[in-house]
């Protein structure tokens, strides 16, 4: 069954353009900036690449990427918009690399999109060096776990709160916005932190990011719930 990716890729092509979404321009991109600055990564692996935007980032920064993804739009889309870099269609379950090929690995707002999250992080681990280090950007469970109430608002469209249920629950939701329907996948922070843990990884750095330099309503937004996590793991 089609987890709604390649259906929506134009849309989702459409809506990031070269840019990105407010999100990565003033969350995600000012994080990872601080995290990455100063280390000696020479290569790295983009999991779940997309329409290549974190490995032009990346390669912007003095890394070498190479980013796979499942989707053969968003692929063909990173190699046109990139030449000098490789980009590979395949799973983040089964990845296409020797043990030990990668000083840093990346997983940018992918594990909500992959079905078994377990294999794809013990892929991962295996194709990180020693030493080398997992950096995750993800939706807080707190975000996903209200996938299907969202903001509750008042009688003036005010926004109250947002509704978190079923929070222990890991769950499958179809999530729509801008022309774009794809399936994301909701666990408490417990099972990615297991997970971690399971595959001999030390955790190195762990933050909830503020946006930097956005608009203050979107700021508000953002204070009001963690929406991103982002963690630095070193493989031992």
């Amino acid at each position: 069954m089609s987890n709604g990716w390649e259906e929506s890729a134009q849309a989702w092509i459409n809506s990031m353009g070269t840019s990105g979404d407010k999100g990565r321009q003033f969350v995600i991109d000012p994080a990872l900036s601080k995290l990455i600055k100063g280390q000696d990564y020479k290569n790295a692996l983009d999991v779940g690449c997309g329409e290549g935007r974190m490995c032009r980032f990346l390669s912007q920064n003095g890394i070498k990427p190479v980013g796979i993804d499942p989707t053969k739009s968003l692929i063909a889309r990173a190699r046109e918009l990139d030449s000098k870099n490789q980009y590979i269609e395949c799973f983040a379950e089964d990845l296409p690399f020797e043990n030990n090929s990668f000083d840093m690995v990346l997983s940018c707002l992918s594990l909500i999109d992959i079905p078994d999250y377990q294999a794809a992080i013990k892929e991962m681990v295996r194709v990180l060096k020693p030493q080398g280090d997992l950096i995750i950007v993800n939706l807080t469970p707190m975000n996903t776990s209200g996938a299907k109430h969202g903001w509750q608002k008042d009688i003036m469209g005010n926004k109250k709160f947002y509704g978190i249920d079923n929070y222990m629950v890991e769950s499958e939701n179809w999530e729509e916005w801008c022309g774009i329907k794809i399936k994301n996948y909701h666990r408490p922070l417990s099972s990615y932190m297991k997970c971690f843990l399971e595959n001999g990884l030390s955790l190195k750095y762990f933050d909830e990011p503020l946006p930097i330099g956005a608009s203050d309503e979107y700021t508000s937004h953002i204070t009001r719930i963690p929406w991103f996590l982002i963690m630095k793991w070193q493989k031992l």
